[in-house]
């Protein structure tokens, strides 16, 4: 097990490495701000299989890694000039969820470093830390409370989590980082892979989300989608769960009619973007009064679609209760994430992970 220095805990400079799919992220966070980071994406690479291919997204890995941690080290000495490699108090990886093969090339990376370097490393929940992006925005000052609820969206999750002790602390000699209850999930597809079926269906460029979410704005909505789970009967069993298989399915049903022929593909992206935006907003309002949250924060991918920041904005607002979207590149993966996430588990005296714990995919 790696020994921290006591001195380390006082202003810790902490690496981050992000490659769950198809994002090659590095970054080095102190006090809850970017000191700098570096970023590589396949992404151009799966646009012409209309989506992200593992065995080309762990390649692109295994290419980039070297580069983006040159770039690095190139970027931190520009803004510290003084700056060692030895400084790095600790190491975050994304261990968890994502494409074992990109799990495994970033892990090995980030665990050679940590054994080359004496530095404890941590197995970083890919998920919660995309909960935790939001409060990296230097516009906030007071950064994110202690408590709030979190709603995580993206091509592979819709997740809610009751977010607790994010303002790191260390009680009666228990080592206690932020503490995350998921209220609910994801039962088929999430809401950025609805965008995404959809989307080809449309005859889209892959990833769909972005361009859908412009053929929205330039829409009215006008076809009355169905809002899964959001019926008072599913109260009980799936209050707080998602699903988008049966939206998605209507939305298909829709463009093979010929009621299609009578809309524009804009008033039709506005329909099925409003139906999307509105079952996330429902569901999140239905949490946060039920749990006396007056804090909602989005992250994850699709929390760049601009039909759910304005639903939920104003829904929120309407119930007295402060939305944080983090900035559009926040949302995406990124290193910054892992990193933040990773400084509040070690200030908090979290016991780092050993050197083969092993990546899993959920």
């Amino acid at each position: 097990m790696m020994v921290k220095a006591e001195s380390s805990l006082e202003n810790p400079i902490v690496l981050g490495i992000e490659s769950s799919c198809d994002e090659t992220g590095m970054a080095l966070v102190q006090n809850g701000r970017i000191l700098a980071e570096s970023l590589a994406s396949s992404m151009d690479e799966h646009k012409r299989f209309g989506g992200v291919i593992p065995e080309i997204a762990s390649r692109a890995h295994v290419e980039s890694l070297d580069s983006v941690y040159a770039e690095l080290l190139e970027k931190i000495r520009v803004v510290k000039p003084e700056f060692k490699i030895e400084d790095i108090s600790a190491i975050g990886v994304t261990g968890h969820p994502g494409l074992i093969g990109c799990l495994t090339v970033g892990a090995s990376f980030a665990k050679g470093l940590a054994l080359s370097l004496n530095k404890p490393i941590y197995d970083v929940d890919h998920i919660k830390a995309h909960i935790l992006a939001a409060g990296l925005n230097p516009d906030l000052d007071k950064g994110l409370p202690d408590r709030f609820l979190g709603l995580i969206v993206s091509g592979g999750h819709s997740s809610l989590f009751l977010v607790e002790n994010n303002l790191t602390s260390i009680v009666d000699g228990d080592k206690n980082g932020p503490k995350f209850t998921e209220l609910g999930g994801t039962l088929d597809d999430a809401a950025g892979e609805a965008f995404d079926k959809v989307g080809r269906l449309l005859g889209l460029e892959y990833p769909a989300g972005p361009v859908i979410d412009k053929l929205a704005q330039e829409g009215t909505p006008c076809v009355d989608f169905p809002r899964p789970l959001t019926d008072p009967k599913f109260m009980d069993q799936h209050k707080y769960d998602f699903s988008f298989s049966g939206l998605k399915t209507a939305a298909v049903r829709f463009l093979q009619s010929k009621e299609a022929t009578n809309i524009s593909k804009q008033d039709f992206c506005a329909s099925f973007a409003e139906a999307v935006a509105d079952v996330l907003t429902i569901k999140t309002i239905w949490a946060a009064k039920e749990y006396h949250i007056d804090t909602i924060v989005i992250g994850g991918g699709f929390s760049a679609n601009s039909q759910l920041r304005g639903r939920l904005k104003m829904v929120a607002n309407s119930h007295k209760i402060n939305l944080i979207a983090p900035p559009i590149r926040f949302c995406t993966d990124n290193g910054a994430m892992i990193a933040n996430l990773t400084e509040k588990l070690y200030l908090s005296e979290v016991e780092e992970n050993k050197l083969d714990f092993t990546v899993k995919s959920f």
